[in-house]
């Protein structure tokens, strides 16, 4: 779509260890710290996500506006927009602040497109069958990292942010 990032777009997302992000198109983990913190960080901002993802919520996410990516043209959803691909969904922002949600194949094209990505990376292995793309330390470096602790699961995980290198 573009040679350059669009600045205003973030990847938001959640992955183990090995990049793995869903499981028969839910989450393969409950982690409430890492709800609070998407909700955080995606509210009051319009989010993108593709069909599957938008289905395996349920329903719009609250206090955002839901903007979903399907090929299906007659596909459509109480409280959320259509857009017929990425591009499309990306016009329809007009330059506002988004954050890009899922799933594997959206996150794939966003790559490009993003300049920031805000990843939990969850220090455990769990079984997935969708997976998030490799991030190539030669294109994004991490400028924040918050160190987590969820001692019911006795499970370490880490809020990164990442900026793309220009």
């Amino acid at each position: 779509m573009a040679d350059q990032p669009v600045s205003h777009l973030t990847l938001v997302v959640a992955m183990d260890a090995q990049r793995g992000i869903g499981v028969d198109n839910r989450l393969p983990w409950h982690l409430p710290q890492d709800l609070a913190h998407f909700k955080r960080v995606t509210l009051g901002q319009p989010v993108i996500m593709g069909r599957k993802t938008f289905d395996s919520i349920g329903r719009a996410l609250p206090g955002r506006r839901n903007i979903v990516v399907t090929r299906n043209p007659d596909w459509s959803h109480a409280g959320v927009e259509t857009a017929h691909s990425l591009q499309d969904a990306v016009r329809l922002l007009d330059g506002a602040p988004a954050s890009i949600i899922g799933g594997a194949q959206v996150f794939a094209e966003a790559m490009d497109l993003a300049g920031r990505m805000i990843v939990t990376h969850i220090e455990r292995t769990y079984r997935c069958d969708t997976f998030f793309p490799d991030i190539d330390p030669a294109r994004w470096t991490a400028t924040a990292r918050e160190l987590q602790h969820a001692p019911e699961d006795d499970l370490d995980f880490s809020f990164v942010t990442y900026q793309k290198i220009k």
